[in-house]
């Protein structure tokens, strides 16, 4: 069967070749599946180039994502049969995969393996952050920056869902309208307004921000953490434009909270917390409130490139990758 795999670590577009190997056979508590959709992300960049924390040894298949049809079904699993379609984690880029049965989840009728395939990591960490760590209230404001992306999507559609005002920031003509699209009620792009402070401030009145999601951190936290309220929860989800000192002062002052967003460490603290959280951000998807924004379609011969697009930040939305 074929699988992408990356035996020296470096850029995607340079290092993933596709290699012939040999199927897999399946473990007791585990699935096998006939991959349908991989959903990419950035730590799977961060793989690439060796810069995750988790190191695989080489070589690998990127792509933690994975929707796919159970044909087999290991020693020791319940709730699962042949012939299901499931989400979960793990799997990759490859025509066969063999994944945990503790992660994976049933895809309900109706929802495209496109669309099933970009939920796990972008709205399980959004879920995780504004439900568990941010304790998001309806009626409240969130600041989302980044919002185009993938993370930042899934955001703003999770924290209308749960009835909150939504400030997204992203930068051009097509992010913007696919945040607008997506019901962000106000959208700065910060290309025409890249010092963004007194234009989210108008936005979001005197009461300032009470949740900001920020997945690029950087210079970009040294301006929103400016726009947060009085009691306000600051997410800090990543670090795409590097990662930044926080002023104890600032966060002192004006009695806000900085609140680590760790997903993937969190599931192995609490081993049934995926389930639960995919259950609920599927039964949202199966009536349409959440509707995961995709970067155009990707066959399985153009991943590399898809990876390094998304390396590059040429992509917005969801990289997901049919078969």
């Amino acid at each position: 069967m074929k699988a992408w795999q990356i035996a020296e670590l470096g850029e995607p577009a340079t290092q993933l070749a596709i290699a012939e190997v040999e199927p897999p056979e399946v473990r007791p508590g585990h699935l096998l599946l006939n991959t349908e959709a991989v959903g990419l992300s950035f730590p799977d960049v961060l793989q690439c180039r060796g810069m995750y924390q988790i190191k695989p040894p080489l070589p690998f298949t990127p792509g933690g994502e994975t929707v796919g049809t159970i044909s087999a079904v290991g020693a020791g699993v319940e709730n699962f049969e042949v012939g299901q379609r499931v989400l979960c984690l793990g799997g990759g880029l490859a025509d066969q995969v063999v994944v945990p049965a503790a992660m994976a989840v049933v895809v309900p009728d109706g929802v495209d393996p496109a669309k099933a395939a970009a939920l796990p990591v972008n709205y399980g960490t959004t879920w995780f952050a504004l439900h568990e760590r941010g304790q998001l209230q309806a009626g409240e404001t969130v600041l989302i920056t980044g919002a185009a992306g993938g993370t930042g999507s899934a955001a703003i559609q999770l924290a209308k869902a749960a009835g909150a005002r939504v400030i997204a920031i992203a930068g051009g003509d097509v992010k913007v309208q696919a945040c607008t699209d997506l019901g962000a009620d106000v959208v700065i792009d910060h290309h025409e307004t890249p010092q963004f402070v007194d234009a989210v401030r108008e936005a979001a009145g005197d009461g300032g921000v009470d949740v900001c999601y920020d997945p690029v951190g950087g210079g970009v936290f040294q301006q929103a953490r400016r726009t947060m309220g009085w009691d306000g929860r600051y997410l800090i989800i990543g670090f795409l434009d590097g990662i930044q000192d926080a002023p104890a002062n600032h966060i002192l002052l004006k009695n806000y909270s900085l609140v680590g967003v760790h997903w993937g460490a969190s599931l192995g603290r609490d081993s049934e917390s995926f389930a639960r959280q995919m259950g609920s951000v599927l039964a949202l998807a199966a009536t349409g409130d959440v509707d995961p924004l995709l970067f155009p379609a990707v066959t399985f011969d153009g991943a590399a490139q898809a990876l390094q697009d998304l390396a590059d930040r040429k992509t917005y939305g969801k990289v997901v990758v049919t078969l």
